[in-house]
């Protein structure tokens, strides 16, 4: 049974908070957050058809989110404030996890059990946004940039306003303390019981 606009409207605007969070992760910049999240609600309102629910509600808006927000930055591009990468450049203790130049780790990670399962579950999701959460602003915005908007080393560089190099590092420490987070407050808690 299709949902009614109103329901539909009501849902979309339940969502509202997590894709605000998601676009100043993102923006740094409150009012560009705003517009991206009201053009992303917009846009689901006006074609409610193209959800059809083949996904998930929350995946299918943040899908539009990344592109509104790829266009706020550009839009933007000559306002927008860069970044300081100094307190990322200082020595972090997660780099004692990898030994070798071709960064191998030193220790192997905890069993993580089944990630694609994992990944399904809503605790899972949870945990890793309030870890991403935790990353030290440059780490998480290239984090973010790279991974969920999927954007090219090359723009992530101009945005940022770094090098490759520092872009790399900056990569590496972020996947080191995602590592160490999940590992603390995802994997290495006691298992659930099954239930029958």
């Amino acid at each position: 049974m299709p949902l009614s606009s109103d329901d539909f409207a009501r849902q979309l605007q339940s969502h509202r908070p997590m894709l605000l969070k998601f676009a100043l992760r993102q923006l740094r910049h409150p009012d560009w957050a705003e517009d991206a999240v009201s053009d992303t609600l917009l846009a689901a309102l006006a074609k409610p058809t193209a959800f059809a629910e083949r996904a998930q509600l929350r995946t299918w808006l943040v899908g539009i989110l990344k592109h509104k927000v790829l266009d706020q930055m550009r839009q933007n591009a000559k306002e927008a404030c860069h970044i300081s990468t100094d307190a990322d450049d200082q020595a972090d203790p997660l780099d004692e996890l990898v030994a070798d130049a071709q960064g191998h780790f030193t220790q192997m990670p905890a069993q993580w059990g089944n990630p694609e399962q994992d990944l399904s579950q809503r605790q899972f999701i949870e945990i890793l946004e309030l870890c991403t959460d935790k990353l030290p602003p440059a780490q998480g915005r290239a984090f973010m940039m790279r991974e969920w908007l999927e954007l090219s080393v090359e723009e992530i560089c101009k945005e940022l306003d770094v090098s490759a190099t520092n872009l790399y590092v900056l990569l590496h420490r972020a996947r080191l303390r995602l590592r160490e987070c999940l590992e603390l407050h995802w994997f290495g808690r006691e298992p659930r019981p099954s239930v029958s």
